[in-house]
């Protein structure tokens, strides 16, 4: 008989939810262990079990809401209009972020960068980029997007764009007459994918 785990994953997903928490409104410098423990109900001991450390738990953490967000875009699937596809990913980024704007700091704001974190987090950071640039990719290869730029440029300005508008968003920035958030953003999505399709003609 294999010894009993000592800290279920429950705890592990409380002890990750708080930390995000923690991230997002203060900082990583604000993150203490012993603090953690205390708000999750067990002993620093634990968190040092779970993640070895402060280190390990903001790459956990780090990797978690990545993964989280991989998981979104995934469902998204690809379609036979890698344009359309491109609109359904800028919202998949959205309903994200408005899901868990904690995690959306953690994985965007200015706290951890991904040289901050270990190297599989970080790797699972990176690879949600990869079904915008499937798309785009896709799309240039119909003929639907320019060849030039390169599809990176391409991929990193239409994201720019979503992240813009999702940060404005967030931060409670939208101008009172801009209209409905989701509506301002769906209309400037769509104008962003039209503009490059239409630089390509």
């Amino acid at each position: 008989m294999g010894r009993p785990r000592l800290h279920d994953d429950a705890l592990r997903e409380r002890l990750l939810d708080r930390a995000a928490a923690t991230v997002s409104s203060d900082g990583v410098a604000a993150l203490s262990l012993r603090a953690l423990a205390a708000e999750a109900g067990t002993s620093t001991a634990a968190v040092y079990s779970l993640f070895g450390g402060k280190p390990g738990l903001v790459s956990a953490l780090y990797e978690q809401v990545f993964a989280r967000f991989a998981d979104r875009l995934t469902a998204v699937g690809v379609s036979d209009d890698p344009l359309a596809d491109i609109v359904r990913l800028g919202h998949a980024y959205r309903d994200n972020a408005l899901a868990d704007p904690n995690g959306y700091r953690v994985m965007f704001g200015d706290e951890v960068r991904p040289s901050d974190v270990g190297r599989r987090a970080a790797r699972t950071g990176a690879r949600t980029f990869r079904p915008l640039l499937d798309a785009v990719r896709r799309a240039v290869r119909a003929g639907a997007l320019p060849k030039r730029p390169a599809a990176e440029s391409i991929a990193t300005a239409l994201w720019a764009n979503v992240h813009g508008l999702v940060s404005i968003e967030l931060g409670e920035f939208m101008p009172p007459r801009a209209g409905d958030p989701a509506a301002v953003f769906d209309a400037a999505v769509r104008a962003n994918v039209a503009g490059w399709a239409a630089s390509g003609r």
